[in-house]
């Protein structure tokens, strides 16, 4: 009976030293490839079961109360629907109270027709003395682009679109070569009063 010989697949057989290494090589890519693309479906599944209630969007009927809040507040006819709902994501996460009390705030503002933002602001702090809490959130979110000491937005906050015409954000130069060196337009005082009696003033780290 004749002994077995064992055969090599007729490609290797045929193959150069070079190609076998290449080969060898080819079938260890597709396996790590296959092993990492596994790994990572498993975390990111893991990491979506493991994403807390807070991260979750913001429902459509709160986070339009919070803009119609904050158009009243802001004296403004448009705001951008995605930096609201950011804003209110962040301050709601922050402080859970926050979003019952946006509601009752946006209540009281749809039983009377305030005429500016002072006139609600006012109103609101004779109702309950929180609301002055909740107002300084929403106009911080709005004018600093800071919720709960988080930046969420910097270049759109609209401190900057107040002074646009003069002062640029910090690492934004929008002018020509050497705009710094012409005088700025003048830029009138403000002459309201405050609709809020004061907060605590709170100095951030630049």
């Amino acid at each position: 009976m004749a002994a077995e010989r064992y055969s090599f697949p007729v490609d290797v057989h045929h193959s150069s030293p070079n190609g076998m290494r290449m080969n060898r090589m080819l079938r260890m890519s597709r396996r790590d490839v296959l092993l990492a693309g596994m790994g990572a479906a498993v975390v990111s599944v893991t990491a979506h079961a493991a994403e807390p209630p807070e991260a979750s969007a913001p429902g459509v009927a709160d986070a339009a109360q919070f803009l119609t809040l904050s158009l009243r507040l802001t004296d403004r006819e448009t705001l951008s629907p995605a930096i609201g709902n950011a804003l209110y994501a962040r301050i709601v996460q922050a402080v859970p109270e926050r979003k019952e009390q946006i509601s009752r705030l946006h209540a009281l503002l749809q039983q009377k027709h305030f005429e500016s933002a002072q006139a609600l602001a006012k109103a609101a702090e004779q109702v309950d003395p929180v609301f002055r809490d909740v107002i300084h959130d929403i106009m911080t979110g709005w004018y600093r682009g800071v919720a709960a000491q988080k930046v969420v937005v910097y270049r759109s906050a609209l401190m900057f679109d107040i002074t646009k015409d003069a002062v640029y954000p910090k690492t934004y130069a929008t002018g020509g070569p050497f705009y710094w060196t012409s005088k700025p337009p003048e830029v009138p005082l403000p002459t309201g009063e405050p609709g809020l009696s004061p907060s605590k003033f709170v100095v951030e780290p630049t």
